[in-house]
């Protein structure tokens, strides 16, 4: 969890406001309960099988991989077997932090919590548009290649990477 809090609370800790930067712990403390509060179903063994448990995410962003491209998600999960839960199980429950540099992964908050869907739905297109980003490598690799480059994912261009992921968002709609 603590993957979690840091960047909460660096961004509290350091409020030009030092007033505001004493309080760093409590509201550090208040938005992470907030923050979970939204995800804690993944973090439930007992609603891994559920509609709203890691597992049902997990699903979710393969089928979005697979509307908005199905050669890629084919050879993923049919040719290489490269299961979403090797790599995604991670991305998700840790919101991204171990994949980007620290600032990065602030820059890539700043999209998910300002979202009027919310969180989870930016969280899963942004998964995706990881996925569609670096496409050319996974389907030129086999099994352990496409796993170690998701597991490792590469440096990225993070502007780039959340247009990619909003311009799901609009395919979805039209």
């Amino acid at each position: 969890m603590n993957e979690i809090l840091a960047p909460l609370f660096y961004v509290f800790k350091n409020d030009p406001d030092a007033e505001m930067a004493a309080a760093a712990e409590a509201d550090t403390f208040f938005c992470f309960v907030e923050l979970l509060s939204g995800f804690c179903d993944h973090f439930c063994p007992q609603l891994d099988n559920s509609n709203v448990g890691i597992r049902s995410t997990i699903s979710r962003l393969s089928q979005l991989l697979k509307e908005h491209d199905e050669e890629l998600w084919r050879h993923l999960e049919i040719t290489t077997k490269v299961n979403p839960q090797f790599y995604a199980f991670r991305w998700i429950t840790l919101l991204l932090t171990q994949e980007f540099n620290f600032s990065d992964s602030l820059h890539i908050w700043d999209t998910l919590l300002s979202d009027p869907e919310g969180p989870l739905e930016t969280l899963l297109r942004v998964c995706c548009a990881m996925l569609i980003l670096t496409r050319r490598f996974l389907l030129a690799g086999d099994f352990t290649s496409n796993l170690k480059l998701l597991q490792n994912y590469p440096s990225a261009n993070i502007s780039h990477l959340l247009y990619v992921a909003n311009k799901l968002r609009t395919q979805a709609i039209g």
